[in-house]
């Protein structure tokens, strides 16, 4: 492979790494070789799914979070400052890789300073309207700023109703020129037997990880339905155990992940956008408990049950008496969808 790509999800849960994984397997197939840089756990999942690829390490955001709801915002606002020194120092990384490497192209999901004035540079996001409340607007403003300095923005969404971001991915108006690029997931459903009653795939930034898994274990030891946990830990080595009714995994990569999904009747998971695509690609019965002050995926909950496709409702509220009405909603469909990776790659060729 004589021509390489940067591939630069952001370490915010496994959700912008995995939805990077049907991109990567792409450019190799179109004879592109993908480098793959971020950080933490992203990129160590990464490197398990792609042990041949080169990887390179960019700077960490600082995001934490808080216990508490109402601080979540508060969190945010005192990170910016350490979020804009970490744009400045992923702008000097990618300087330096630029320098050492030839890239014919750069895709950042996410990484607001993984761009090169010289080079076709992509940014991926389902997030044109960034809500956070009553600051949405300010945001959102503050959000595109940064998008507009890259070459194209790539949405991993449907253009036209139906569609599953919704506001969030459809701006009533917006000036940043936008490839829709239908839905994206590493998976592929299959109609195979049911070896589970429940699956539970937890994700997400910690404290609220923990504080959910901690949760759900409480409430399902009390079942007497089969059930998987798989935990998002990404871990050295892939560890399974047994309790009672509960078989419970520290991660499961590609393959593994997608059988164990498949042969769910239900999942129990957060609702982040990445999420939402690959069970809607997988055609699943779910129930969304979103990350307690994250809007996005509050949003994406609410629209999701407004439908009547998938139940959910609030971390502290969930009970096992949530799931008794889980046969009134419709559950997620896949869209028929095939993008043209050939004539969307055509694009690393106009610098």
């Amino acid at each position: 492979m004589d021509k390489k790509v940067l591939v630069a999800p952001l370490n915010w849960g496994l959700g912008h790494a995995t939805r990077c994984i049907p991109i990567i397997n792409a450019l190799i197939s179109e004879g592109i070789e993908p480098v793959i840089a971020s950080d933490g756990v992203a990129l160590s999942l990464l490197k398990k799914e792609f042990p041949e690829l080169q990887t390179k390490v960019l700077p960490s955001y600082p995001i934490e979070y808080s216990k508490k709801v109402s601080n979540f915002k508060l969190k945010m606002l005192l990170n910016s400052p350490k979020i804009a020194h970490t744009i400045n120092a992923e702008k000097k990384a990618i300087k330096k890789l630029v320098e050492e490497e030839d890239f014919c192209g750069i895709i950042s999901d996410n990484r607001m300073g993984v761009r090169h004035k010289s080079i076709p540079s992509v940014f991926i996001t389902h997030q044109l309207t960034v809500l956070s409340g009553k600051t949405t607007s300010f945001s959102t403003k503050i959000h595109n700023k940064y998008i507009k300095r890259f070459d194209v923005c790539w949405v991993p969404d449907m253009a036209d109703d139906p569609n599953l971001s919704g506001e969030l991915g459809h701006p009533k108006k917006s000036n940043i020129p936008v490839t829709y690029l239908g839905p994206l997931s590493r998976f592929e459903y299959q109609i195979v037997p049911k070896r589970y009653d429940i699956m539970v795939l937890l994700s997400g930034p910690e404290p609220q990880r923990t504080l959910l898994e901690h949760k759900l274990f409480q409430e399902f030891e009390q079942s007497d339905k089969k059930i998987v946990f798989v935990r998002g830990l990404i871990e050295d080595s892939h560890k399974t155990y047994i309790k009672n009714n509960i078989t419970i995994h520290n991660y499961l990569t590609g393959k593994e992940l997608e059988d164990t999904i498949n042969s769910s009747n239900l999942i129990i998971s957060r609702s982040g956008y990445t999420t939402v695509m690959d069970l809607a690609k997988l055609k699943k019965k779910a129930f969304f408990i979103p990350t307690p002050g994250q809007f996005e995926q509050e949003y994406l909950a609410d629209r999701l049950t407004n439908h009547k496709l998938v139940p959910s409702c609030t971390q502290s509220e969930f009970t096992l008496k949530r799931l008794r009405d889980i046969n009134t909603y419709k559950g997620l469909s896949s869209f028929s969808t095939d993008i043209d990776y050939g004539k969307l790659f055509y694009f690393f060729q106009s610098k």
